[in-house]
């Protein structure tokens, strides 16, 4: 399986980008794993920013899962049997994730999502949700291959 995270700017947090790394390599065995940073607008209003980096979101990918504080929830087994699902069912085995900047997405990018999944209930840093998202899909692919890391 080939995953894709696409998200709106870079991580600036250390401590968060040395996790997001650390997950990426655990993910290694399991899926092909990367990311794309969509640039970030600077200095402008927040719905012109929001808008501008939709067009780039959507240049990126057509088919993808939104994460966005409005999605449903899902728990790490929903998530687990949600990858299994969509591997089965998507013949390139591919898979794209998106996660939006510190002002979230525009209304065209939410509207073209296959699916809006929520990570918590409490709002979360952009930045955080990275890392959140990334160990969780390497949880459900333990749990998917039987592994212990989830008890």
């Amino acid at each position: 399986m080939r995953l894709r995270i696409l998200w709106v700017g870079k991580t600036k947090e250390r401590f968060i980008d040395e996790g997001i790394k650390k997950y990426l390599k655990l993910l290694g065995p399991f899926a092909k794993a990367g990311i794309v940073e969509i640039k970030e607008e600077k200095g402008r209003p927040a719905g012109m920013a929001v808008w501008a980096e939709g067009r780039r979101i959507l240049k990126q990918s057509s088919s993808y899962i939104l994460l966005d504080e409005t999605g449903r929830p899902l728990s790490s087994k929903g998530l687990a049997s949600l990858l299994l699902n969509l591997n089965k069912v998507k013949a390139c085995g591919s898979l794209d994730f998106v996660i939006g900047g510190p002002y979230g997405v525009s209304e065209e990018v939410k509207a073209g999502a296959s699916d809006t999944l929520s990570l918590s209930a409490m709002t979360l840093t952009h930045e955080m949700a990275r890392l959140v998202l990334i160990e969780q899909l390497y949880r459900a692919m333990t749990i998917n291959a039987g592994r212990g890391y989830h008890h």
